[in-house]
Protein backbone atom coordinates (compact mmCIF):
# COMPACT_ATOMS: atom_id res chain seq x y z
CA UNK A 1 0.00 0.00 0.00
CA UNK A 2 1.11 3.47 -1.07
CA UNK A 3 2.20 5.76 1.81
CA UNK A 4 0.91 8.44 3.14
CA UNK A 5 2.88 11.44 3.47
CA UNK A 6 1.34 14.09 5.37
CA UNK A 7 3.69 16.67 6.07
CA UNK A 8 7.09 17.93 3.97
CA UNK A 9 6.94 18.46 0.27
CA UNK A 10 9.50 16.97 -1.97
CA UNK A 11 12.54 19.18 -3.36
CA UNK A 12 15.40 18.70 -5.23
CA UNK A 13 18.44 18.94 -3.03
CA UNK A 14 19.52 21.73 -5.61
CA UNK A 15 16.55 23.55 -5.63
CA UNK A 16 16.50 27.55 -4.54
CA UNK A 17 17.12 28.14 -1.08
CA UNK A 18 13.51 29.16 0.05
CA UNK A 19 12.35 25.73 -0.82
CA UNK A 20 15.12 23.87 0.57
CA UNK A 21 14.54 26.03 3.34
CA UNK A 22 10.80 25.42 3.51
CA UNK A 23 11.08 21.25 2.87
CA UNK A 24 13.78 21.13 5.69
CA UNK A 25 11.59 23.16 8.20
CA UNK A 26 8.08 20.88 7.09
CA UNK A 27 10.42 17.46 7.80
CA UNK A 28 11.96 18.43 10.78
CA UNK A 29 9.04 20.26 12.35
CA UNK A 30 6.57 16.86 11.88
CA UNK A 31 9.43 14.50 13.09
CA UNK A 32 10.36 16.52 16.29
CA UNK A 33 8.08 18.97 16.78
CA UNK A 34 8.56 22.71 15.96
CA UNK A 35 9.31 23.78 19.39
CA UNK A 36 12.50 21.27 19.73
CA UNK A 37 14.14 22.37 15.59
CA UNK A 38 15.77 25.52 15.74
CA UNK A 39 16.65 28.08 12.85
CA UNK A 40 19.91 26.48 12.92
CA UNK A 41 18.97 22.64 12.15
CA UNK A 42 16.38 24.29 9.59
CA UNK A 43 19.94 26.10 8.20
CA UNK A 44 21.54 23.20 8.09
CA UNK A 45 19.36 20.67 7.16
CA UNK A 46 19.18 22.89 4.08
CA UNK A 47 22.03 23.50 3.63
CA UNK A 48 22.44 27.04 3.62
CA UNK A 49 22.62 29.58 6.99
CA UNK A 50 20.85 31.62 9.05
CA UNK A 51 21.32 34.54 7.37
CA UNK A 52 20.11 32.91 3.80
CA UNK A 53 16.99 31.93 6.12
CA UNK A 54 16.30 35.23 7.81
CA UNK A 55 16.23 36.65 4.07
CA UNK A 56 13.34 34.26 3.01
CA UNK A 57 12.00 33.99 6.18
CA UNK A 58 12.01 37.06 8.93
CA UNK A 59 11.49 34.74 12.10
CA UNK A 60 10.73 31.08 13.58
CA UNK A 61 7.35 32.33 13.82
CA UNK A 62 7.04 33.17 9.92
CA UNK A 63 8.63 29.93 8.91
CA UNK A 64 6.38 27.79 10.99
CA UNK A 65 3.28 30.12 9.48
CA UNK A 66 4.88 28.77 5.84
CA UNK A 67 5.37 25.52 7.09
CA UNK A 68 1.39 25.14 8.48
CA UNK A 69 0.09 26.73 5.34
CA UNK A 70 2.00 24.13 2.97
CA UNK A 71 0.47 21.38 4.70
CA UNK A 72 -2.78 23.30 4.63
CA UNK A 73 -2.25 23.32 0.77
CA UNK A 74 -0.61 20.18 -0.14
CA UNK A 75 -3.70 18.45 2.07
CA UNK A 76 -6.43 20.45 0.32
CA UNK A 77 -5.18 19.75 -3.06
CA UNK A 78 -5.34 15.89 -1.99
CA UNK A 79 -8.64 16.57 -1.43
CA UNK A 80 -9.40 18.25 -4.25
CA UNK A 81 -8.26 15.52 -6.24
CA UNK A 82 -10.33 12.94 -4.88
CA UNK A 83 -13.30 14.85 -5.48
CA UNK A 84 -12.07 15.46 -9.05
CA UNK A 85 -11.07 11.64 -9.67
CA UNK A 86 -15.14 10.65 -8.66
CA UNK A 87 -17.13 14.27 -9.42
CA UNK A 88 -20.11 13.54 -9.25
CA UNK A 89 -20.33 10.37 -7.60
CA UNK A 90 -20.34 11.07 -3.49
CA UNK A 91 -20.21 7.24 -2.73
CA UNK A 92 -17.22 6.94 -4.50
CA UNK A 93 -15.76 9.64 -3.11
CA UNK A 94 -16.39 8.64 0.55
CA UNK A 95 -14.54 5.73 -0.86
CA UNK A 96 -11.84 7.40 -2.08
CA UNK A 97 -11.47 8.83 1.51
CA UNK A 98 -11.95 6.06 3.71
CA UNK A 99 -8.77 4.23 1.54
CA UNK A 100 -6.98 7.56 2.21
CA UNK A 101 -7.55 7.10 6.15
CA UNK A 102 -6.61 3.59 5.86
CA UNK A 103 -2.98 5.06 3.80
CA UNK A 104 -3.01 6.86 7.15
CA UNK A 105 -3.39 4.86 10.20
CA UNK A 106 -1.46 1.86 8.53
CA UNK A 107 1.90 3.82 8.32
CA UNK A 108 3.42 3.22 11.31
CA UNK A 109 6.21 5.90 10.53
CA UNK A 110 2.90 8.71 10.79
CA UNK A 111 3.35 11.17 13.73
CA UNK A 112 -0.15 12.19 13.59
CA UNK A 113 -1.76 15.00 12.12
CA UNK A 114 0.93 17.94 12.02
CA UNK A 115 -1.88 20.36 12.75
CA UNK A 116 -3.30 18.81 15.83
CA UNK A 117 0.91 18.83 16.81
CA UNK A 118 1.61 22.18 16.09
CA UNK A 119 -1.70 23.47 17.96
CA UNK A 120 -0.74 21.63 21.44
CA UNK A 121 2.99 23.47 20.82
CA UNK A 122 1.16 26.37 20.50
CA UNK A 123 -1.29 26.18 23.10
CA UNK A 124 -1.63 29.61 25.38
CA UNK A 125 0.14 31.71 22.77
CA UNK A 126 -1.30 34.03 20.28
CA UNK A 127 0.49 32.59 17.47
CA UNK A 128 -0.79 33.51 14.10
CA UNK A 129 -0.16 30.02 12.89
CA UNK A 130 -3.21 29.08 15.47
CA UNK A 131 -5.48 30.83 12.71
CA UNK A 132 -4.68 28.63 9.92
CA UNK A 133 -4.56 25.42 12.04
CA UNK A 134 -8.52 26.76 13.01
CA UNK A 135 -9.86 28.19 9.64
CA UNK A 136 -7.93 24.17 8.01
CA UNK A 137 -10.05 22.11 10.65
CA UNK A 138 -13.33 23.84 10.04
CA UNK A 139 -12.45 23.29 6.05
CA UNK A 140 -11.71 19.75 6.49
CA UNK A 141 -15.25 19.62 8.63
CA UNK A 142 -17.24 21.67 5.82
CA UNK A 143 -16.01 19.03 3.06
CA UNK A 144 -17.05 16.25 5.58
CA UNK A 145 -20.35 17.77 5.67
CA UNK A 146 -20.26 18.36 2.09
CA UNK A 147 -19.48 15.17 1.03
CA UNK A 148 -21.51 12.91 3.43
CA UNK A 149 -24.55 15.32 2.47
CA UNK A 150 -24.07 14.39 -1.23
CA UNK A 151 -23.49 10.68 -0.71
CA UNK A 152 -27.25 10.86 1.34
CA UNK A 153 -26.46 10.83 4.86
CA UNK A 154 -29.27 11.89 7.41
CA UNK A 155 -27.62 15.04 9.53
CA UNK A 156 -24.60 14.94 7.87
CA UNK A 157 -23.06 17.59 10.15
CA UNK A 158 -23.77 15.18 13.51
CA UNK A 159 -22.20 12.20 11.22
CA UNK A 160 -19.00 14.45 9.55
CA UNK A 161 -18.15 15.12 13.56
CA UNK A 162 -18.70 11.59 15.06
CA UNK A 163 -16.10 11.27 11.70
CA UNK A 164 -13.90 13.49 12.45
CA UNK A 165 -13.37 13.17 15.84
CA UNK A 166 -12.89 8.65 15.51
CA UNK A 167 -10.18 9.64 12.26
CA UNK A 168 -8.57 12.25 14.76
CA UNK A 169 -8.31 10.74 17.75
CA UNK A 170 -6.59 7.56 15.66
CA UNK A 171 -4.20 9.42 14.72
CA UNK A 172 -3.06 10.57 18.35
CA UNK A 173 -3.77 6.80 19.65
CA UNK A 174 -1.58 5.30 17.30
CA UNK A 175 1.51 7.37 18.49
CA UNK A 176 1.51 5.96 21.95
CA UNK A 177 1.74 2.57 20.28
CA UNK A 178 4.80 0.58 19.38
CA UNK A 179 3.01 -2.59 18.47
CA UNK A 180 1.15 -3.26 15.34
CA UNK A 181 -2.10 -3.90 18.14
CA UNK A 182 -2.85 -0.38 17.95
CA UNK A 183 -6.75 0.36 18.10
CA UNK A 184 -5.98 2.56 14.98
CA UNK A 185 -5.61 -0.42 12.86
CA UNK A 186 -9.87 -1.20 13.04
CA UNK A 187 -10.31 2.99 12.51
CA UNK A 188 -11.84 2.32 8.76
CA UNK A 189 -13.94 -0.74 10.28
CA UNK A 190 -15.35 1.57 12.81
CA UNK A 191 -15.94 4.06 10.49
CA UNK A 192 -18.03 2.18 7.96
CA UNK A 193 -20.31 0.92 11.08
CA UNK A 194 -21.01 4.02 11.92
CA UNK A 195 -21.75 4.70 8.55
CA UNK A 196 -24.01 2.11 8.03
CA UNK A 197 -25.85 2.89 11.37
CA UNK A 198 -26.25 6.49 9.63
CA UNK A 199 -27.51 5.52 6.20
CA UNK A 200 -30.01 2.74 8.10
CA UNK A 201 -31.94 5.26 9.92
Amino acid sequence: MKKAVPHAPQTDAGGPPRQRILAAACELFYKHGIRSVGVEAVAEAASTNKMTLYRHFGSKDELIVAYLQQVAEESDGRWQNMMRSHAGDFAAQVEAWLGYVEQVVSDFGERGCPMANAAVELQGTEHPALRIIEDYKARKRRQLVAMLGGAGYANPERVADEVFLLFEGARISRQCYSVRECPSTRLVEMLRSLLESHRSR
